[in-house]
């Protein structure tokens, strides 16, 4: 299956209005119904299943870091073969993507736009052109915006419009030269995405 490239609001209005999904969308729905559910419809008295709940808790996952299926699986299983806990290692190795880190860095207002501005070459690691969204960043990767002026507008743009809430302290900014260093990997607090990892670990188990 490809990436979803539909409404993004009706994502939001799917896994419920109160889900925030940052690296998709920072914009709110005014409906409250779920997307092909009247309104006269009500689902108050419906209880989700335990495979419900971790098919949204998996979904949010998806849709917020813009994977498809395959990709969200083989990364579960890489998180498996790694030592630790599978629910953070997964987190750490989706936030270690290089579209991630600029939309953690600002560069973008949503992951999306973040991969766009990687597709089109104007993001580097350690002084490379990378356009490769999904490039696994390592410790001591040093990501910066292309010599170029309109990558260094583009980019400078993007950074004044979008309100970071900060940089992470696995990161290290500078603003001037619109340049990062990976110091380390993220922390469980420092991921913006609420939800439990570990249902999402129990949704695949079988797999």
């Amino acid at each position: 299956m490809s990436r979803y490239r539909g409404p993004r609001l009706r994502i939001i209005r799917r896994l419920g209005k109160a889900v925030v999904l940052p690296g998709l969308t920072t914009k709110t729905s005014i409906k409250e119904q779920p997307p092909g559910k009247p309104r006269s419809s009500d689902n108050k008295g419906q209880k989700a299943t335990e495979y419900g709940i971790r098919l949204t808790e998996k979904q949010k996952l998806k849709y917020n870091y813009g994977l498809t299926e395959k990709q969200l699986f083989r990364y579960v299983k890489e998180a498996r073969r790694r030592k630790g806990v599978t629910g953070l290692i997964l987190l750490q190795l989706l936030e270690m993507r290089l579209d991630t880190l600029c939309f953690t860095l600002g560069f973008g207002k949503s992951i999306a736009q973040a991969r766009q501005l990687v597709n089109h070459g104007h993001i580097t690691v350690n002084k490379k052109v990378i356009s490769i969204p999904s490039f696994q960043c390592r410790l001591n990767d040093v990501i910066s915006v292309k010599e170029k002026s309109t990558s260094k507008n583009l980019v400078t743009n993007n950074v004044k419009m979008n309100h970071r809430n900060g940089i992470p302290s696995n990161l290290e900014f500078n603003d001037a030269k619109l340049e990062a260093t990976v110091l380390d990997y993220c922390d469980r607090d420092d991921v913006q995405l609420q939800l439990n990892e570990l249902l999402v670990v129990e949704y695949y188990s079988r797999r």
